[in-house]
Formats: structure tokens, C-alpha cells, sequence
């Protein structure tokens, strides 16, 4: 995926799209600061795939929610500059699972955790988001549970 990445943004320099390389480069330098963070700690400063994919999906959540920040403050151009930016940093983020599909996994999460109560909500949704990361937004997510939760403890 960074490889991917470093190749768009090499492609975008050539055809002169600046937005693009802007928001390309952007992403390259969260992957270089994790980079720096890990050898900082003693560890390899290669990134694995699940870094490379949660780094992407943090930054297309900053933009989700300056997005919705514009929008309320009624600023539609800024609102819309990030849209365009989290349409480019979608492109490399895993296709995402339908609420079906999320469905089913929050449902194996309950029954390997074995709910009692509303207050294994955080276990639960620690279960579902190891097989769910990066492949469907945590709120989403978090809304499912929620919902699964009051319909199994009635």
C-alpha cells in the first residue's frame, strides 16, 4: 500500500495535479512520522500492512469530522475542499463491509464474549473491531453493537 501510495504521488507529480499530491504527500509524511515513533521506541521502523491501514483510516476520519465541523459552522467551501481530499484517501483504504456483514461479525463477538450485560458493550466491541479494523467505521460499528446488545438483553 505505501508503495502504491509513493507511486500515485509520483504520477500526480508528473501531471501536475497539486491537490492531489498535497493530500498524497500528506499521507506519506503519517507514514513517515510512525516510522520515526517506532524506531524511537526500539522497534523495526517498517510499517505492516495493518499500520499502513490504520494510519490511512485516521486520517480519512480527521476528514469526516473537520467535514462535519465545516458544515455546522457553516463553512461549505472548507467542508467541500475535505470532502475531495477523503474522496482521494478512500481510494486506498480496504473496501468497506455492508451493515449485513458487520452484523454477522458483531454477532460471533457477543457469543465468543458471552454478554451478561450492557457493561461488556467495550468487550464486545474490542472483538468485533479485531476482525472489523479497517474494513467499517468504528461508529458504525458501535451503533450495531449498541442495537445487537438491547435486542439480546431484553
Amino acid at each position: 500500500m505505501q508503495q502504491k501510495i509513493s507511486n500515485d504521488l509520483k504520477e500526480a507529480l508528473k501531471s501536475g495535479d497539486s491537490f492531489r499530491v498535497g493530500v498524497l504527500r500528506m499521507i506519506a509524511a503519517a507514514f513517515k512520522n510512525k516510522e520515526i515513533e517506532k524506531k524511537g521506541k526500539g522497534e523495526n521502523s517498517e510499517l505492516i500492512e495493518t499500520e499502513v491501514i490504520d494510519i490511512i483510516s485516521k486520517e480519512a476520519k480527521k476528514r469526516k469530522d473537520a467535514v462535519d465541523a465545516y458544515a455546522s459552522g457553516g463553512r461549505s467551501e472548507l467542508a467541500q475542499q475535505e470532502l475531495k481530499e477523503l474522496d482521494i484517501i478512500k481510494k486506498y483504504l480496504p473496501a468497506q463491509l455492508s451493515a449485513a456483514e458487520i452484523e454477522k461479525i458483531v454477532d460471533k463477538a457477543i457469543e465468543i464474549i458471552g454478554v451478561q450485560s450492557q457493561k461488556d458493550f467495550g468487550k464486545v466491541i474490542g472483538e468485533a473491531m479485531k476482525e472489523l479494523k479497517g474494513k467499517a467505521d468504528a461508529s458504525e460499528v458501535s451503533a450495531i453493537v449498541k442495537k445487537k446488545l438491547e435486542e439480546k438483553l431484553k
